[in-house]
């Protein structure tokens, strides 16, 4: 394949990061195996390649349904159309669990989001309460903490200015 074969972008800009792929190739080998440098840069070119096939047939799949986008469908009947049928059950079963926790986290993202505002006045009292337990713990005095009113805060605010009293 042509470096330039990539839609216009050199070969540098059509890679994966090193460091993941180091990290994924180490975690898939016994412990007391080493790689050597070259065999790490052949086995992520190696990646990439494999990545733009699966991608250019991919889209020929697309296209011959005459859709516009790349369906997870597409790719699965690509790997069989190229002869890689024995991974498919994996591959979906990857892509499932991919869903599942895409959908778990958007989930929790949208629990933490709802119910969680607070008004004004709240987020104010809150405020005063986390300031009065630091200002304790700074003082020594960690054991039960009173929250001052906003015009004891003051007082306090304006004593600890003017320590003359």
């Amino acid at each position: 394949m042509d470096p330039m074969d990539i839609v216009g972008k050199s070969k540098e800009d059509a890679s994966l990061p090193k460091a993941t792929m180091t990290k994924i190739i180490k975690e898939m080998l016994p412990a007391d195996v080493r790689v050597a440098r070259d065999a790490q840069d052949l086995l992520i070119e190696c990646c990439v390649e494999f990545i733009n096939l699966i991608s250019s047939e991919s889209n020929e799949v697309c296209n011959k349904e005459d859709k516009r986008t790349i369906a997870p469908e597409h790719v699965l009947k690509a790997l069989q159309v190229l002869g890689f049928g024995e991974y498919v059950e994996e591959v979906y079963a990857a892509y499932e669990q991919h869903r599942y926790e895409t959908m778990q986290d958007s989930q929790r993202s949208v629990k933490m989001n709802s119910g969680a505002e607070m008004t004004e006045e709240e987020a104010a009292a809150e405020q005063q309460r986390m300031f009065a337990e630091a200002r304790a713990r700074m003082n020594g005095g960690g054991g039960g903490v009173s929250v001052p009113q906003p015009d004891q805060e003051q007082q306090l605010d304006t004593q600890q200015s003017n320590p003359q009293s």
